[in-house]
């Protein structure tokens, strides 16, 4: 597959990846959120009270249904887990997610809990505020996670071994839980925050040496409690306090790849910005795609570059 400068390999025959295709297992997890955007955007340039023209969407997101989205742009059959209500916000969301070819099969699915939302105003000088109301998914707690026991999708006695793609809107308690559970021992955990307010959730992780984080530069410094200058900065500190392995993005600047094996940095194309919800999600995304694709550290990360800035500049559709 081929975006931007990067080219991703291709194989005449069938590869693993390509033979799970041929069956209903999935590629990849996806646990987190899963929720309706409402987002408004503007091409004027807003401060506190501002009263502007622009136009507001609703559409399909949140952390995990956003990296889904976008695994599936890759070819790959990701499958969510989450919590979505029984309300009829919840039935449009989960025709829509089967319409873009996600797998919904494992979705916990709550009489009494509405589906989640998301809302946040977006002006051409960035992210103006945003609110997000994933209190279903909060209140579902480890129920969200019974396909990896009950055998589904793994058990205590066979473990999941793929890669997983864990945000952070679960709870302090069920992150913990995740990051000291054996049923997630073998998995390739891919884990972010959902926000920098939800920054410090991931603590677990790093304590654990367990996964690989994706954070940015601000998430960073909450993680070390303190402020960073650089991603490679923030990223060496943070695989020194214990991280296995860590992604750290820095908007327009310099993004590092980090583990006990070294430090890789790049910096990102030049683009003009028209919007910005979903870009971390989407980065997350196509480094995921590149590695299980094949791909190595450097190729992996300018891959995940060029197409975060594909995104933010318009050039990827949502």
């Amino acid at each position: 597959m081929i975006l931007g400068s990067v080219i991703l390999p291709l194989a005449c025959a069938p590869g693993p990846r390509q033979k799970r295709r041929m069956t209903r297992a999935p590629d990849i997890l996806c646990i987190g959120s899963v929720l309706w955007d409402v987002i408004g955007r503007t091409p004027s340039h807003m401060r506190a009270g501002a009263d502007v023209p622009g136009r507001i969407t609703r559409i399909p997101g949140g952390v995990a249904l956003n990296i889904a989205m976008t695994l599936a742009r890759f070819d790959l059959r990701p499958a969510l887990l989450s919590a979505i209500g029984q309300d009829p916000e919840g039935e449009e969301l989960l025709a829509a997610c089967a319409k873009l070819g996600l797998d919904t099969d494992y979705l916990y699915r709550s009489q009494d809990l509405p589906t989640d939302r998301y809302m946040a105003i977006e002006g051409g000088n960035g992210l103006i505020a945003a609110i997000a109301d994933a209190h279903s998914l909060e209140a579902a707690g480890d129920r969200i996670l019974d396909p990896l026991e009950n055998g589904a999708l793994g058990s205590a006695e066979s473990p999941y071994q793929g890669p997983i793609a864990l945000d952070g809107n679960l709870t302090d308690t069920l992150l913990q839980q995740i990051a000291e559970s054996p049923i997630f021992a073998q998995a390739d955990l891919r884990i972010a925050p959902a926000s920098p307010g939800k920054a410090e959730r991931l603590l677990p992780f790093v304590r654990a040496g367990r996964g690989t984080l994706y954070v940015n530069l601000e998430e960073a410094g909450l993680l070390c409690q303190t402020r960073f200058e650089s991603a490679p900065q923030a990223a060496s500190r943070l695989v020194a306090r214990g991280a296995k392995r860590v992604l750290v993005t820095n908007g327009g600047q310099t993004c590092c790849d980090a583990s006990a094996e070294g430090l890789i940095a790049e910096h990102p194309p030049e683009v003009m910005v028209t919007r910005i919800t979903g870009a971390g999600d989407t980065f997350m995304a196509a480094h995921i795609a590149a590695e299980l694709d094949g791909a190595g550290r450097a190729p992996s990360l300018n891959f995940a570059l060029a197409t975060a800035a594909d995104y933010v500049s318009g050039e990827i559709p949502k």
